[in-house]
């Protein structure tokens, strides 16, 4: 377990905090948050998801109550715990209805939580709480109709429309799974999915079947493609090409003032942005233009938004920097 510990409470600071918890297929990271949204400690573990759902809930509750100590050792009241996980989560019914990742299905993953800690938990979707976050912290302050696109193992995209999340029972935002070529089997069941594209995964694949060598990542061909290695540049230009195919018809449904391009494969910066960009424009014609931008807080984003969720269940007030957020 990785825990960080920034300085020591300063006196007279505030005596309550939420719990922030952002689950993910490989890894935890966990927060204690104070009203401001700032970390008073915070820790990262591995997500055991190879001995199954069941010990996965079992980490996250321990992980749960390792978050409370640290707060209560630092003389702070736990007003509520904000959890964030892959998948189709249903926020209104508190559910993890289905995880590839994982692998729950139909969860009431809040209740069991609360009932294994003995904390409130409010339970949320991670790129929904990642987009929330932006939204509130990051490179969407200010805009009311964001698209946030999480690119990772896989893709996920949430949308904030005229200031208000679009969840759809948990089932919108899965861009990762819009069609945008034949030929390529996604483990979804479907053929042509833009995950099996531009993911970083599909991106590090791709390089490695085509060269028979394999890479550490998608970073990797990145700097491959710095180098002038056309196999890189073949495949990273599908993955550009892929993704503007899938946001311009975005574009066209929901007219997103901003994208924001967050996750693994964002890190290449410009190397991403400008062809996508470029490749978005030249499919557009009468369509509002998005402005493309990088996320502004890395991998902190969903575990940032579960502590916004969990301040906002509590019924706190936030501070004016981050007022007005929608809920994850």
């Amino acid at each position: 377990m990785d825990i960080s510990t920034p300085s020591a409470t300063p006196p007279g600071a505030p005596s309550v905090c939420v719990l922030a918890l952002d689950v993910g297929g490989t890894g935890m990271k966990g927060a204690v948050l104070d009203p401001a949204m700032r970390p008073v400690t915070s820790l990262r573990r591995p997500t055991p998801r190879a001995q199954g759902p069941d010990a996965v809930v079992d980490a996250v509750a321990e992980t749960l109550l390792d978050l409370e100590r640290l707060a209560t050792e630092r003389g702070l009241r736990v007003e509520q715990a904000g959890v964030v996980v892959p998948g189709i989560v249903d926020e209104t019914l508190q559910r993890a209805v289905w995880s590839a990742n994982i692998g729950w299905r139909d969860l009431p993953l809040a209740a069991v939580l609360a009932e294994r800690t003995g904390l409130p938990v409010r339970l949320g979707h991670d790129v929904r709480a990642g987009s929330a976050a932006e939204c509130a912290l990051g490179a969407a302050r200010g805009a009311r109709n964001v698209l946030f696109v999480a690119l990772g193992t896989g893709i996920a995209a949430a949308m904030s429309s005229d200031g208000r999340p679009v969840r759809a029972g948990g089932f919108a935002g899965e861009l990762g799974h819009v069609r945008v070529r034949g030929g390529t089997a996604c483990p979804c069941g479907g053929v042509g999915c833009l995950e099996t594209v531009a993911s970083a995964h599909a991106v590090a694949s791709a390089y490695a079947t085509r060269t028979r060598r394999p890479v550490r990542g998608a970073a990797e061909v990145a700097a491959r493609l710095q180098a002038g290695d056309p196999v890189a540049r073949a495949v990273w230009d599908e993955a550009t090409e892929g993704l503007a195919e899938a946001l311009a018809m975005v574009t066209s449904l929901v007219a997103p003032e901003l994208v924001v391009l967050g996750g693994g494969l964002a890190e290449a910066d410009r190397l991403l942005l400008d062809p996508v960009r470029d490749s978005l424009d030249a499919r557009l014609t009468f369509q509002r233009r998005p402005v493309l931008v990088r996320a502004g807080l890395g991998d902190k984003a969903g575990c940032l938004g579960a502590g916004l969720s969990a301040w906002q269940a509590a019924g706190h007030h936030l501070p004016t920097s981050v007022a007005g957020v929608p809920t994850p």
